[in-house]
C-alpha cells in the first residue's frame, strides 16, 4: 500500500510540476530598455522564462530552432529584416509557436500584413505595461490578443462589402485549394501534408496560382483572394 501511494503520489506532483512550467519566451525588439523592460515584467511575475532576447531578426530562423520557444514578442519596425519578414520565415518551418506584435503601428496596412504573415496577436507598445500578461495568457489559451484599437480596426475591415471578382482567373480545383490554405497561413509543408502531395508540387501550384492572378507574393495573392471573394 504504501507503494502504490508512494507511486500516485509521484504521479500527482509530475504532472503539478508540469502544470506550472513557465512560459518559454523570447523576444526581438531594437530598444534596448524597452527590451530591458520587457525581460523583467515578465520575469518578476514567475510565469515566464525569457530565454533570450535580440536587438534584431537577423539570425531569427536559427534563435527559434535552437531555442524553440513557446512564444515570440517580435517588434516590426528593426533595422535590417523587419518583423514581419521574420514572422513569415519562422512560419515556413514553425507553426506551433504563437507570436505577438508589439508596435506602435497601428494603420490597416501593418495590422493586415502581420496577419497574413502568421502573427498570433497583435500589441500596441503604449499597451504593453497593462495589457502584455492578459495577452500572453490569452495567446496560449488559443485566443488571438489585440489592442482596442487593433480589434475595432480588423471588426471595421470585416463589415466593408466583399467585392466578388468580375475575372475569370481559371483556377484549378487544386489551385483554389492551395489558395485556400494559403489564406489561413498554412506553411508549405503543412499544404502539402494536407493535400498528400510533395513540397516541390505546392511550389509549382503556387507559381501557377500568383501568374493567374497577376500577383508576386504570397500576401499579395491572399490579399487578392479575400478582396475578390476567390476562396
Amino acid at each position: 500500500m504504501i507503494r502504490v501511494f508512494s507511486k500516485c503520489q509521484s504521479f500527482v506532483s509530475c504532472h503539478i510540476i508540469r502544470a506550472v512550467l513557465p512560459v518559454k519566451i523570447v523576444i526581438f525588439e531594437d530598444n534596448a530598455n524597452l527590451r530591458d523592460s520587457l525581460r523583467n515584467l515578465l520575469t518578476l511575475s514567475g510565469e515566464y522564462q525569457i530565454l533570450n532576447s535580440f536587438p534584431d531578426v537577423r539570425q531569427v530562423e536559427s534563435v527559434v530552432r535552437e531555442l524553440d520557444p513557446d512564444l515570440i514578442l517580435m517588434d516590426i519596425d528593426m533595422p535590417g529584416l523587419n518583423g514581419i519578414e521574420a514572422v513569415k520565415k519562422i512560419r515556413q518551418f514553425n507553426n506551433h509557436v504563437q507570436i505577438i506584435m508589439l508596435t506602435v503601428f497601428e494603420d490597416n496596412h501593418h495590422v493586415f500584413e502581420a496577419m497574413y504573415a502568421g502573427a498570433n496577436g497583435y500589441l500596441l507598445k503604449k499597451f504593453v505595461s497593462d495589457k502584455l500578461t492578459d495577452a500572453i495568457r490569452e495567446v496560449m489559451s488559443g485566443g488571438a490578443p489585440m489592442s482596442p484599437s487593433i480589434a475595432r480596426m480588423v471588426i471595421s475591415q470585416m463589415h466593408q462589402p466583399i467585392q466578388a471578382s468580375a475575372t475569370d482567373y481559371q483556377l484549378t480545383g487544386r489551385e483554389k485549394e492551395i489558395l485556400q490554405s494559403l489564406s489561413q497561413g498554412n506553411s508549405f509543408k503543412l499544404i502539402a501534408a494536407e493535400c498528400n502531395i510533395s513540397i516541390d508540387t505546392v511550389r509549382t501550384h503556387i507559381k501557377r496560382i500568383y501568374d493567374k492572378l497577376h500577383v508576386r507574393s504570397q500576401l499579395e495573392a491572399v490579399h487578392k483572394a479575400l478582396k475578390e471573394k476567390l476562396v
